[in-house]
């Protein structure tokens, strides 16, 4: 591992401007980084979930620009916490896990993990190994450090509570304990999202109390998912997946909006900043994005994969949509079965209050069968909204809509939803 030094002032401003919200103390923080001292840097998971996101890669990547000066990354795997639940934000508490389902998904979890972090400079520890340990006379101690005044200002707990919403004691338990990891670890930074800053300054207090030097708190800004708008989030279906597909990061990637082509640059890749404020500059005089879009989509598709993969993606990219040719492997969907069977004709789903066995309905049943569609309602809104598309096989297409039937479509024909996704009707 490389041994902290000095760090040069170029690498100093990378590490405390770039993809950083805020850092409680910034002042205490430059110092440490400048003092030659191999820091430990805390980032707690709780694997209530196994999969991540392009959101939890901002945090990850500055782990990763911290370990390259030398530092140390010491992980914590919440599988105490995790079965707590945490609401961060969310207003409603988590489902609690059994312990082997949050083991289940630590290992989900850090292989995708490891694919940012430097798995030889990490140090992975289960918070087992000191809350296994702990007994009641603890938790009181710990408690007692603490009143509940103190936690109502976290703003979620002040919202529900001023709302007279429940708010369980052991979601009050939640920061203690992750304050307590800090104090187990000397955790000398902890990394995360803006929505985690009341956690990490308890952690700092805690370490204070313990006659600990007390943690800075690092925290990242949060990323707006594909959708332009929300939070990434898997719940609300705008995120861009770790363990995507190549084909798929790229393309997700080629969906994110306009206005959040700039901080994409800045959080997920290592373009220099020039480059990234002189294209800020150049599309508000009007620059078209569509090639920086590339290179972005190309650059951290590339991260996860390959070279090779990253190629392969933009092109079936630019060929499939930009050149709306086909992709080779079409899902095949035998609609002519289907409606043999009579499971087109079975009892619809009721669309705005008509359940007659219209032509049109069966149009819908099939769209759902096909897995185009996950259910009549949404069926109806695709095609009213022009999200269906009916491609034949001599290249001409045209627009599904209400009113079209199934006896329009025949064996070879290929729909289209969206950008993405397609089916090829067959009758064998």
């Amino acid at each position: 591992m490389t041994t902290p030094g000095a760090i040069s002032p170029e690498d100093l401003e990378s590490v405390i401007t770039r993809g950083v919200s805020e850092i409680i103390s910034r002042e205490e923080f430059v110092r440490l980084l400048q003092s030659g001292k191999q820091l430990r840097l805390k980032m707690g998971f709780d694997p209530s979930r196994p999969d991540i996101h392009l959101g939890h890669v901002v945090g990850l990547r500055k782990l990763r620009q911290l370990q390259e000066l030398g530092h140390q990354v010491i992980l914590i795997v919440g599988d105490w916490t995790a079965q707590i639940g945490d609401p961060s934000g969310q207003s409603a508490t988590r489902t609690m896990l059994s312990h082997a389902q949050v083991l289940e998904n630590a290992q989900s979890y850090l292989r995708q993990f490891f694919k940012v972090v430097d798995q030889t400079r990490a140090q992975v520890i289960y918070q087992s190994e000191w809350f296994g340990k702990f007994d009641l006379a603890k938790v009181i101690e710990l408690t007692g450090r603490f009143t509940v005044a103190q936690f109502l200002q976290r703003a979620d707990f002040a919202q529900r509570f001023a709302d007279q919403k429940p708010i369980a004691i052991t979601e009050l338990l939640y920061p203690l304990l992750q304050a307590y990891d800090s104090v187990e670890i000397k955790s000398d930074v902890e990394f995360g999202g803006t929505d985690q800053m009341f956690n990490l300054l308890v952690g700092r207090e805690l370490q204070g109390m313990m006659g600990q030097t007390p943690q800075q708190c690092f925290m990242m800004p949060i990323l707006v998912g594909t959708d332009g708008v929300m939070k990434m989030s898997k719940s609300l279906d705008n995120y861009v997946a770790v363990d995507e597909p190549p084909e798929n990061m790229y393309g997700k990637l080629m969906s994110v909006s306009d206005e959040q082509i700039i901080s994409y640059m800045e959080y997920l890749t290592d373009f220099p900043m020039a480059e990234i404020t002189t294209l800020a500059g150049d599309f508000k005089k009007g620059l078209n994005p569509m090639e920086t879009k590339k290179r972005l989509a190309w650059d951290v598709t590339r991260q996860f994969h390959d070279k090779e993969a990253a190629n392969a993606a933009q092109a079936h990219f630019e060929r499939v949509i930009q050149g709306r040719d086909l992709p080779e492997d079409i899902p095949q969907f035998n609609f002519r079965a289907y409606r043999a069977q009579g499971l087109l004709f079975g009892p619809p789903e009721v669309v705005e209050g008509e359940a007659s066995l219209s032509p049109g309905n069966m149009l819908l049943q099939m769209l759902v069968a096909s897995g185009l569609a996950k259910s009549n309602r949404e069926a109806k809104t695709l095609l009213d909204q022009g999200g269906i598309e009916l491609i034949k096989p001599d290249g001409g297409s045209t627009k599904l809509t209400v009113q079209s039937t199934v006896s329009d479509l025949n064996r070879g024909d290929v729909i289209r939803r969206g950008k993405r996704r397609f089916v090829r009707l067959t009758d064998s």
